[in-house]
């Protein structure tokens, strides 16, 4: 049982007890960060487990109808009672959006385990991570137990140390796992703001005194960033550029456009706000949500007389109001989406109004903020992006950032994670530029697991780390339905109906074709009726060979089709033969 500790700890080493990393997720993708850390061999069945994060990944544009991403929860169910507990950095949906499924009976391990699964991380982490879990009514599957920063835990034979760092989430935690091998560093998302909105530092102290008297046997550190030069501007300059915009848009309605869970980018706004007298209303359940939960735990300070409903803002001119929305990233049904395309219920835009997107797009969102950005102008409004003033700054450190975090860490041993592979490379020539060794700095990808013993680390194995689509109920679609519905989406789809005489080996009526995507039918007759004439010549010629089982005469007619559409319009739809007997 983990228990609070009021006294710094120290764990027992033993160079006899390995330690092991198991990537679940992260690890050459921009979501489902997710990874084990064991203590104990491989064999013996009271090792301790601990998991660090359970997130999610949105689908990009080639993932037709993929709700979500999840990491492959196979090695978790199959370790379900051992789990003792998870560890959360922070609260963004690519750390925290998985916990939910995992903790579903069937495709997770609810149905597993004996007893709820404890899972530590600081008090808004748990708020954010408690609005989805208890939307699936899983909240007696999970013991929620929220931790101070610079808080140590006993885990098992584990000792978890939340060392607070910045980020674009407040309250995010750099995890220190000290273990029988020494000290594992696991960097959280993190940037070095000295700056702070809430003036809560990363307590790089710490993690300097860490690495003096104990050393840092392995760094694992956030990549996203590594590619881009210099320090990340702090979050506070973004706050003078929104108070210098409220002001210059005085007299136009402003609506603001974020994520729900960036609690010190909506502070900003409301404070832009507030000094201009506009009254602020929310936009979206996820931001309404959130803000109440950041007034609840103090993380918000918004004055309440300040705060009105968003049914209330026809009461108000537009330079009255500001409207904090939802929808940052284009999705097509969030908030911001419906404004965009004029369905939003709850306001239209128009050439008074004033839109700012203060975010930069996740990576393969681009297409959507494009299309929302365009039917925003489309309807009048001014529309103010990253591209056009310094409305948004990283949450994730710089080359110069992991350049000085490295220098204080200085690990005997690291592995670049969260980025994809291409930020990783940079990481890992940060950290021999800084002094790692070049055999001591190992490029790992999903499944992959490392043994942390005396000798030093080493891969040991692999395990299942494929993706679990969502797409209504989950691991309902693999990859083969996936390679079918952008078959469809790209080429379309034909449909060869033919019916036979098995007694007289013929085609009884010309096949139908029924096609979408490929031709448009009514200006196609010719090419349709040349097609069917093809398909019956070909299976009449089968029927007369003596061919009389149904798979193989829809065999046949798939060959025909195909080869006849590849010659004629050099394309390669999905073909789907039907053969019926009379």
């Amino acid at each position: 049982m983990a228990e609070h500790s009021k006294q710094p700890l120290t764990a027992k080493l033993d160079p006899k007890v390995p330690v092991r990393i198991v990537f679940l997720g992260g690890l050459g993708e921009i979501g489902r960060n997710c990874m084990v850390v064991e203590q104990g061999a491989a064999d013996d069945p009271d090792r301790t487990m601990v998991l660090i994060d359970c997130g999610l990944m949105f689908p990009d544009a080639n993932m037709h109808g993929i709700d979500l991403i999840l990491p492959d929860f196979t090695y978790l169910k199959e370790n379900a009672q051992r789990i003792q507990a998870i560890v959360l950095t922070h609260g963004h949906e690519d750390h925290i959006g998985a916990i939910q499924y995992l903790m579903r009976d069937g495709d997770g391990i609810g149905g597993l385990r004996d007893e709820p699964l404890p899972v530590y991380g600081s008090a808004l982490a748990l708020g954010l991570a408690r609005n989805r879990i208890e939307e699936a009514g899983l909240m007696p599957k999970i013991d929620m137990r929220p931790v101070r920063d610079g808080e140590q835990i006993d885990i098992g034979s584990l000792l978890v140390e939340f060392i607070p760092v910045t980020h674009s989430v407040p309250h995010a935690h750099a995890i220190a796992v000290h273990t029988a091998q020494g000290v594992v560093l696991h960097s959280g998302d993190f940037k070095i703001d000295l700056t702070p909105v809430d003036e809560r530092r990363a307590d790089l102290a710490r993690i300097g005194q860490i690495a003096k008297n104990h050393g840092i046997r392995l760094l694992m550190s956030d990549s996203t960033n590594a590619e881009e030069p210099g320090y990340a501007p702090s979050e506070t300059n973004v706050g003078g550029v929104l108070r210098s915009l409220f002001a210059q848009q005085r007299g136009r309605r402003i609506i603001t456009a974020s994520f729900a869970s960036h609690i010190h980018r909506i502070q900003q706004i409301a404070d832009a706000a507030v000094e201009e007298g506009r009254k602020v209303a929310t936009l979206g359940l996820s931001m309404k949500k959130n803000i109440r939960l950041g007034l609840d735990l103090g993380v918000f300070r918004i004055p309440e007389s300040s705060l009105i409903d968003i049914e209330e803002i026809g009461r108000y001119d537009p330079g009255e109001i500001c409207i904090i929305s939802t929808g940052s990233q284009g999705e097509p049904m969030s908030a911001l989406g419906l404004m965009a395309r004029g369905e939003n219920r709850w306001l239209k835009l128009n050439d008074t109004d004033t839109v700012v997107l203060s975010s930069h797009a996740i990576p393969g969102n681009e297409g959507n903020v494009n299309k929302v950005i365009d039917g925003l102008l489309r309807l009048g409004a001014e529309v103010v992006h990253s591209g056009v003033m310094d409305v948004h700054a990283t949450g994730h450190a710089q080359a110069d950032d992991i350049k000085t975090y490295l220098s204080i860490v200085n690990p005997e041993w690291f592995v670049p994670i969260h980025g994809e592979y291409r930020h990783m490379v940079a990481n890992a020539k940060l950290g021999e530029l800084m002094g790692v060794r070049g055999d001591h700095i190992i490029q790992c990808e999903d499944g992959d697991v490392l043994e942390l013993d005396a000798e030093g680390l080493s891969p040991v194995g692999r395990v299942p780390s494929g993706y679990l689509y969502v797409d209504g109920i989950v691991g309902d679609v693999g990859n083969g339905v996936l390679r079918d519905r952008r078959k469809l989406a790209e080429e379309g789809v034909v449909v060869v109906v033919s019916t036979v005489d098995m007694q007289t080996g013929k085609v009884l009526v010309d096949p139908e074709i029924i096609t979408r995507g490929w031709v448009y039918a009514p200006e196609a007759e010719d090419l349709l009726d040349e097609a069917c004439d093809t398909v019956a010549t070909s299976l009449e010629k089968a029927l007369a060979d003596g061919v009389r089982d149904v798979e193989q005469l829809e065999r046949q007619a798939r060959k025909a089709t195909g080869k006849f559409v590849s010659d004629r319009t050099k394309r390669r739809p999905m073909i789907v033969p039907v053969v019926m007997e009379a």
